[in-house]
């Protein structure tokens, strides 16, 4: 949204629009998502062990997040197609829930944000994760993927309040 409360892919006459950010300043731009996937602690430990028939989910997971990331433009209308920097997927245990914590972290110097990057990385390691291990525990559950912090650009720095988050 605009500052006049206007949504920024729309045309004057309501038809979707790419933006055009061709007369934006490039500056570093970082965008943090975080999710999460819920699973049976047999299934937890099976994915630790390396003893699921697809092999190394995790590997496999954080490389599918980061492919993922680079095909934002691919996937979801209106993206712009990006030289991105740096695309991180961090993959933790978490006993408690019980499964596994995703932050992807995307970065790069340009004219738009990398949100939509960073939430496309944490998507799809979750779905990988759930591909892989799904031939053991078919109830897993996916959520709680939001963007949680981006820097750069005209609008600056933002963070999520996370004081009422299950995502931590």
């Amino acid at each position: 949204m605009t500052k006049e409360g206007k949504l920024t892919h729309l045309a004057e006459d309501g038809s979707a629009s790419m933006v055009d950010v061709g007369d934006k300043t490039a500056t570093t731009r970082e965008a943090i998502a975080v999710g999460q996937i819920k699973m049976a602690p047999e299934t937890l430990t099976l994915i630790r062990e390396g003893n699921l028939k697809k092999g190394d989910v995790i590997g496999t997971a954080r490389l599918a997040g980061i492919m993922a990331a680079k095909q934002t433009s691919n996937l979801i209308p209106l993206c712009h197609p990006l030289l991105l920097t740096k695309i991180a997927v961090n993959i933790e245990e978490a006993p408690e829930l019980p499964g596994l914590r995703i932050t992807s972290t995307v970065r790069l110097s340009g004219k738009t944000g990398v949100e939509m990057e960073a939430l496309t990385a944490c998507s799809v390691t979750c779905l990988t994760i759930y591909d892989m291990a799904k031939a053991a525990d078919k109830g897993m559950e996916i959520g709680g993927i939001r963007l949680v912090k981006k820097t750069g650009g005209k609008s600056g720095e933002w963070h999520a309040d996370l004081s009422d988050s299950t995502t931590s």
